[in-house]
């Protein structure tokens, strides 16, 4: 079994309550956990958790919440891996809210402040970020067979409607429909670029 195959079937034995499925999970993205979680919480001096309590933490709410069906869509490594970095950067953000919370003593000069919050999970992504999701957009893009379904990806993306689009390409909202549904079957087999 692939890797890619693998972890598709941890998920989904995940989402059906089987308990091993949580180890080979654990081992293969708790360690790229806690350096996210480190990444996010660098410059912040913390006083009875770290990185790795909030990784630990985003990886049991993950396993918890799949195992509720809480992620249907949840169907390979990348949106599983889409997944962790939300939940670590928003457990990072709860850690440093606490922090913040617990430093309100106008004596102590290590005050957690609302700019150093938002860092963590930023205004903007960060310039690797952007450069990842424009690298993975163009390979999606460069999956599709034709000039039509490239457009009817982007359109979709841009939160236009299939009555919408089906406007646009003169034709009805079913036959949009069905192309946004090769569209999806073209990318959930896709691999991510290298």
């Amino acid at each position: 079994m692939s890797a890619e195959g693998s972890i598709t079937h941890w998920i989904r034995q995940l989402q059906e309550g089987d308990p091993l499925a949580v180890q080979p999970l654990w081992e293969r993205y708790f360690s790229r956990l806690v350096e996210l979680a480190r990444q996010k919480l660098h410059t912040f001096p913390l006083r009875g958790q770290d990185e790795e309590d909030v990784a630990l933490s985003a990886f049991h709410s993950f396993c918890a919440e799949a195992q509720r069906g809480k992620f249907p869509q949840l169907a390979d490594r990348n949106n599983l891996w889409r997944l962790l970095i939300v939940l670590t950067a928003n457990k990072a953000l709860d850690l440093l809210r606490r922090e913040r919370a617990q430093k309100r003593n106008p004596q102590d000069r290590e005050i957690v402040t609302d700019e150093a919050l938002e860092h963590v999970i930023g205004r903007e992504p960060t310039p690797e970020f952007a450069a990842q999701v424009a690298e993975e957009y163009q390979h999606l893009l460069a999956l599709l067979d034709s000039d039509e379904l490239r457009s009817i990806a982007v359109w979709k993306m841009e939160g236009y409607s299939s009555q919408e689009i089906a406007g646009k390409l003169g034709c009805v909202e079913r036959s949009v429909e069905r192309k946004l549904q090769r569209i999806r079957s073209i990318w959930s087999h896709a691999e991510s670029p290298p």
